[in-house]
């Protein structure tokens, strides 16, 4: 019988288990997926606050006097368009464009007593070994140093249209001022020190917290004891694929590219510094993506899950599938089924209707605007401004 390495435990463990986390397997980590529920805890976000533990998740930071423009060899986006107390979206690509992972980068500016620039990344978890191993590789060399920033601290995200009151109730500071993707430290009294951005995976306002391992435990205490909805995986699927959000090794990997993703807008080609990629991107630019990533959603109560299959809707009893879903579940918010799918090209014209085969049975489907909710009229209907 193969031997099974024993799952990791975030420092938060024993806290999500006390206030009735169902905990599962996740990228190799033991991970809350519902407290109360998904419904009730989605709906807890959309309408008030939610609190979760994404501790699982790597923190890189990466100090040295050229340190941005070292990252900038290994994404496609201008990261000299963002400064100090602010971040941005990207993706680190292989020689051949595709995705090997997406992640934010927060620049915190220059350090004029250690003469160096301090970036930190956010990375997924079950990329954050690849991940760091490929980032050394190429930024040591130039005397960039890249180290854990998390060790084993606390990450943390405070989501959902009251986070700004609860968290400025806590910190006693007035955060109007942060704008998203902004980020600063924060003393909050009676917890300690953290690192805050206005960033997330909801499609809420909301923040994202690095705090030490006993300042965290206090901060998730003190959230709850506000009221703040403990939430686990699931509610946290639901939401971004309501939002729009891709999930790594789901809608997008190695294999696909940013144009393919959909996420075209984070290729500034126009930039002059060469990175990873480049002249894989280049071409399809010149060429065209041959597939797309595409929303879409159902016409009746069934719901698309991963790997189901997608077919054009010009006959029923054709057999080839011309697509696939990548993403899919129920939007408590939209009573729908919805997901993304990948798909030819041509059939990515918002309106364009489609099959999806579920448990052998077919059932009309539509390509919908990837942000499901929070464009204009996206809770009433599915069209709108592609993303």
């Amino acid at each position: 019988m193969a031997h099974q390495e024993a799952l990791l435990r975030t420092p938060l463990f024993e806290a999500a288990c006390s206030a009735g986390g169902r905990m599962v397997p996740f990228a190799g980590w033991e991970m809350a997926v519902q407290f109360a529920g998904l419904l009730e805890e989605h709906r807890a976000v959309r309408e008030r606050c939610g609190l979760f533990d994404i501790s699982h998740m790597g923190v890189l930071r990466l100090n040295g006097p050229g340190a941005k423009d070292a990252l900038q060899g290994l994404v496609p986006t201008d990261l000299f368009r963002i400064g100090p107390g602010e971040a941005c979206y990207t993706v680190l690509l292989n020689e051949q464009g595709g995705i090997r992972d997406d992640l934010i980068v927060y620049d915190r500016g220059w350090d004029a007593a250690a003469q160096a620039h301090e970036l930190l990344l956010v990375i997924n978890a079950a990329c954050a070994a690849a991940d760091t191993a490929w980032i050394r590789s190429h930024l040591e060399p130039a005397g960039i140093q890249v180290s854990d920033h998390k060790r084993d601290g606390v990450l943390v995200a405070l989501q959902g249209p009251e986070a700004a009151a609860h968290l400025q109730a806590i910190s006693g500071t007035n955060l109007e001022g942060l704008p998203r993707f902004g980020h600063r430290q924060l003393d909050l009294p009676g917890i300690g020190a953290a690192f805050v951005a206005r960033t997330g995976y909801t499609g809420e306002d909301g923040f994202e917290l690095l705090l030490e391992q006993s300042a965290g435990q206090r901060f998730w205490e003190t959230c709850l004891q506000r009221g703040v909805a403990p939430c686990g995986l699931g509610a946290r699927d639901t939401l971004r694929l309501e939002a729009g959000m891709l999930l790594y090794g789901n809608d997008m990997d190695e294999t696909t590219t940013p144009l393919e993703a959909g996420l075209g807008w984070l290729v500034h080609l126009e930039m002059p510094k060469d990175f990873v990629g480049r002249r894989a991107l280049e071409e399809q630019c010149e060429h065209g993506a041959s597939t797309s990533l595409v929303g879409i959603r159902l016409e009746s109560k069934a719901i698309p899950r991963s790997g189901y299959k997608v077919f054009e809707l010009v006959d029923e009893n054709e057999r080839e599938p011309i697509g696939v879903v990548t993403s899919g579940g129920w939007s408590a918010t939209l009573q729908a089924g919805i997901g993304f799918a990948r798909v030819p090209s041509r059939s990515r014209k918002l309106g364009t209707p489609l099959l999806c085969e579920i448990r052998g049975k077919r059932y009309q489907a539509i390509v919908a605007n990837k942000k499901f909710i929070g464009s204009e009229d996206s809770r009433s209907t599915v069209n709108g401004q592609s993303t």
